[in-house]
């Protein structure tokens, strides 16, 4: 007998959810907006992809996070839009969308196929663990770093996140969010401009397709979003100790989400590995088994945040950049700390581990595919490497 959401709820875990979606918008719609624009969106174009993007995230999460009760976090591809950013110069709309389409039935077939899945079972859990300790290490040193350019702003945060660990440990987040927001206003760090809450209106721009563009765009985007963004958000949801949800399912349903909202601007959903780890720790809920109402509170967040597209990414540039890099690093200091405790508890797979960890860390990229990638990839060669013998 399942438990009732109501009773599993609780304001740490809806905090975790909105910190997530603050986290996730804050720190990545202006390369959206860039990768509209390289393909000739106007005004109306761009909130449209907000709206079907924040549509897209908001069902997902709560339809995974319910049925499979974990926290299945899903997110635009990052990755991809920078990649379009740049891809998309000259190319039009129409084309782009047909390159959008291609990318989400490559990504719904692979996860029909169960192909991926077979892929990630491969994965030791240590080597798993090092990456996303990896890729979420650069969080946690932005809060050290955003204290030398804004120490009172920072200061304040940190020491009421120390506070409430010692006092308040499921309400250190929360706490961290509230003096955040007002010391950032005592300071007049703010700065509101003209909001605009008009709710959000798809726009349909109907498909092209182009050979060249499906190659040199579509491809791209399918292998980045899955190298850069699934795999990790795979590792997340297994670091975290949640290897009971079917990946399979879950890639072909952000594969079909895309193919419905492509049109619209939806141009790849993928599984969010940042934004999970917020939602997969232990400041989301002491029980794991109730975490998974952070990722419905997540899911609520961004359907509300799509449908004021415009509203919400002019109140995006109104908070200082140090406010969302010490709130995303706090958020998961937790996370690093789990994910570096499993990546260094098998000392036959320490040194691996510590190659994928140091390798992800870098940040760097290859063939324009990015460190997780390459991290994963050289843990699992020098696992190979020293084990063969044993």
């Amino acid at each position: 007998m399942q438990r009732s959401i109501w009773a599993d709820t609780s304001l740490s875990a809806v905090s975790a959810g909105f910190v997530a979606v603050l986290v996730g918008f804050a720190s990545s719609v202006a390369i959206v907006f860039e990768a509209a624009r390289a393909a000739g969106a106007g005004e109306a174009e761009m909130i449209s992809w907000v709206g079907a993007l924040g549509l897209g995230m908001g069902l997902t999460c709560i339809l995974f996070s319910w049925y499979y009760r974990a926290p299945v976090i899903t997110a635009w591809s990052t990755p991809g839009a920078a990649l379009l950013a740049t891809g998309l110069a000259g190319v039009p709309m129409s084309q782009a969308i047909g390159a959008f389409l291609f990318s989400a039935l490559l990504t719904l077939l692979l996860g029909l196929s169960g192909a991926f899945e077979k892929v990630m079972r491969r994965i030791p859990t240590p080597i798993a663990s090092a990456m996303l300790a990896g890729i979420l290490v650069q969080f946690g040193l932005s809060v050290f770093t955003s204290l030398q350019t804004s120490p009172q702003l920072v200061g304040a945060m940190l020491l009421t996140y120390l506070a409430g660990r010692r006092w308040l440990p499921r309400y250190a987040i929360i706490l961290v969010l509230l003096v955040g927001f007002g010391a950032s206003w005592l300071l007049g760090l703010l700065q509101f401009g003209e909001l605009h809450w008009a709710l959000s209106r798809p726009v349909w721009v109907a498909p092209e397709f182009e050979l060249a563009t499906l190659l040199g765009v579509g491809l791209p985007l399918f292998i980045v979003t899955m190298t850069s963004q699934n795999i990790p958000g795979v590792a997340t949801l297994r670091a975290s100790g949640y290897e009971r949800v079917p990946v399979s399912p879950v890639i072909s349903g952000t594969g079909l989400t895309s193919l419905l909202l492509t049109p619209f601007g939806g141009y790849a959903f993928n599984l969010a590995a940042i934004t999970a780890a917020i939602c997969t720790g232990p400041e989301a809920h002491p029980d794991p088994g109730k975490r998974y109402t952070a990722g419905i509170a997540a899911g609520i967040f961004y359907l509300l945040f799509g449908l004021f597209g415009a509203g919400v990414v002019a109140l995006f540039d109104a908070f200082p950049r140090a406010l969302v890099a010490s709130l995303a690093g706090l958020a998961l200091i937790g996370t690093i700390g789990t994910s570096l405790e499993g990546a260094t508890r098998d000392a036959d797979r320490r040194e691996a581990a510590l190659i994928t960890f140091l390798i992800t860390a870098s940040g760097a990229s290859f063939f324009g595919i990015g460190a997780a990638f390459w991290g994963l990839l050289g843990g699992l060669a020098s696992d190979w490497i020293m084990r063969r013998g044993s």
